[in-house]
């Protein structure tokens, strides 16, 4: 293979990933009318057409579906290999990206990861937040994290982080003159902030677990965000009760701005985890990150 047949595959690759010329060119450092070009001369070449355009977006057709199922997995590998050239070099090196909610990536993936961006220089860590279950390869991500609950089988999961709780809270001026609920069904007497989910569109359901057996509320109110800290204002503020991460409100508790309730439905779960392929080769520089972000109790 010549050597800008490599080039032209790895355009491709990026543009069928991307599904967008502008993306694809963006994280190439090239330009679209370039890349456009070589996709083109790579389907004279093999003689098929490997990507649907539309004015709206880019695909790949089936020809060029089964060119990234081959691709892929030599790009990975080939990528893996040069990152553990770095085991010659005197201290890790090389990239990491990481997918994560924004909760897990605030309080359990960042203390770490300021830590070893600064004891080592030549390691990159890219943190890309989302609530959704993202495809670890077809995002190019090297790990994700989430919750222990919500793990792919096939995936080597690492804990980094203790059991976590979930609780409801109001404020104390919310409270006055109302009942606190005794049961979740009682929510449905109460004005509650909702969730908006990223991945459907969906309002969260309230999830409440007593005994093993789990139950789950959907609740109504004034206040529909996506948000997590404008979910903790808004109860902060009276306008609503809300369901969040203890930690994220356990300041606002321990002044009395929050009072917490249906404590009994609100078992702890299994915290955060680290996630990677089993195929996948550990970098030192990745190694490092796993064995810095394992939770040890």
């Amino acid at each position: 293979m010549k050597r800008d047949e490599l080039g032209d595959l790895a355009a491709f690759l990026a543009v069928a990933e991307e599904r967008s010329f502008t993306r694809a060119a963006a994280r190439l450092g090239t330009s679209q009318s370039a890349l456009s070009h070589t996709v083109r001369r790579l389907e004279t070449r093999l003689g098929l057409r490997l990507l649907t355009r539309t004015t709206r977006n880019v695909s790949p057709t089936e020809a060029g579906e089964r060119l990234v199922e081959t691709l892929r997995p030599a790009f990975d590998t080939i990528d893996a290999r040069i990152d553990a050239l770095s085991e010659l070099r005197d201290r890790p090196a090389g990239a990491i990206r990481i997918t994560s909610g924004e909760h897990a990536a605030r309080t359990v993936l960042w203390p770490v990861v300021e830590r070893l961006l600064r004891e080592y220089p030549d390691i990159r860590i890219e943190i890309a937040t989302d609530y959704r279950m993202v495809d670890l390869a077809e995002g190019r991500f090297d790990a994700g994290v989430r919750l222990g609950e919500h793990l792919a089988e096939d995936m080597i999961a690492v804990p980094i982080g203790p059991d976590v709780r979930m609780i409801v809270v109001g404020s104390p001026d919310y409270f006055a003159g109302r009942p606190k609920p005794a049961t979740p069904h009682d929510l449905t007497d109460h004005r509650c902030i909702n969730l908006r989910l990223p991945t459907r569109g969906g309002l969260y359901v309230w999830e409440f677990e007593k005994d093993g057996r789990p139950l789950n509320v959907r609740v109504e109110g004034p206040l529909i965000v996506n948000d997590l800290d404008l979910k903790v204002r808004g109860a902060v503020a009276g306008l609503g009760l809300a369901i969040v991460m203890a930690d994220d409100v356990e300041a606002h508790v321990a002044a009395g701005r929050l009072v917490p309730v249906l404590e009994d439905w609100t078992p702890p779960f299994p915290g955060y985890h680290l996630y990677y392929p089993s195929r996948r080769q550990p970098t030192p520089a990745f190694a490092l990150l796993v064995e810095a972000l394992r939770y040890r109790g």
